[in-house]
């Protein structure tokens, strides 16, 4: 029998996960500090992707229409010359360029950034960063629409994406940071972000999932693992609705100031 202990601590880092992914504060970062206080060992990134892929479920249901949308104008641009289709299409465009760089990084050195940067002392380092960051940008209003955007804010969007393969960089931090840097409306740059972050997951989930799930050690810890899945399913579906509406009012300040305290806190006492 699988002990209420560890079912816990899984629930908590499922949690953790849920809440912390949709946020700019780092799920990666936030579950090394977790297992660190839970003393749960573990190498590599497996249990990260496996709880990862269940966030972007929770994207996914979110954007759906989005997605089905873009879909469908890119199939009618390429395929019957509709022209009021042609921003979709470019924006598909601009997502695929944004993709390619942390594509690239992730192959050639996610394993080994995750083995090596997986130090609790490097999570607080890159949580400053990620704070400093963001009270850079916390106040600023841009005004470009989708159909505005160029490739080279994709490849901007895209080689800040890559640096969040650094454990501790938030992900959707770096994609919403660069975006309204390049000058993205906060719902554009908020939209770009993450249906930027599905074709990533999806990538890097079917690269690593399948290795996983037939591993002894998945097999041995199968109900906790599940526990945490759908523990941050549903937190990450209500975590990026409350994001989104953070989002609309501009109130970014609030997450730079938690990530320096959680970095210094990390830094001094873990």
């Amino acid at each position: 029998m699988t002990d209420l202990k560890l079912i816990i601590q899984y629930l908590v880092l499922g949690l953790v996960q849920g809440v912390t992914e949709p946020i700019p504060i780092s799920s990666s970062g936030h579950l090394i500090i977790f297992r660190h206080l839970f003393g749960i060992e573990a190498k590599g990134l497996s249990f990260e992707i496996f709880v990862n892929f269940a966030s972007l479920l929770a994207v996914f249901i979110i954007y759906k229409d989005d997605i089905i949308r873009l879909i469908k104008n890119t199939y009618l641009f390429i395929f019957k010359r509709d022209q009021s289709a042609k921003s979709d299409f470019q924006f598909v465009i601009y997502l695929i360029i944004a993709t390619i760089p942390v594509g690239v990084v992730g192959l050639l050195f996610g394993d080994y950034l995750g083995e090596v940067l997986s130090g609790t002392n490097v999570v607080g380092v890159t949580l400053l960063i990620t704070g400093a960051a963001i009270w850079m940008i916390r106040n600023l209003r841009g005004r470009k629409l989708e159909g505005q955007l160029t490739t080279k804010d994709a490849v901007i969007v895209g080689l800040a994406q890559a640096v969040a393969v650094t454990p501790g960089i938030s992900r959707s931090g770096a994609s919403i940071i660069s975006a309204m840097l390049v000058g993205m409306r906060q719902d554009t740059a908020l939209r770009f972000a993450f249906l930027l972050y599905i074709p990533v997951s999806l990538g890097t989930t079917i690269l690593e999932v399948p290795d996983l799930v037939t591993s002894p050690e998945f097999q041995a810890l199968l109900i906790p693992n599940l526990i945490a899945f759908i523990t941050a399913f549903i937190a990450t579906y209500f975590a990026l609705k409350w994001f989104m509406n953070i989002m609309a009012k501009g109130n970014l300040k609030y997450f730079a100031y938690y990530c320096f305290v959680v970095g210094l806190l990390v830094i001094f006492f873990l």
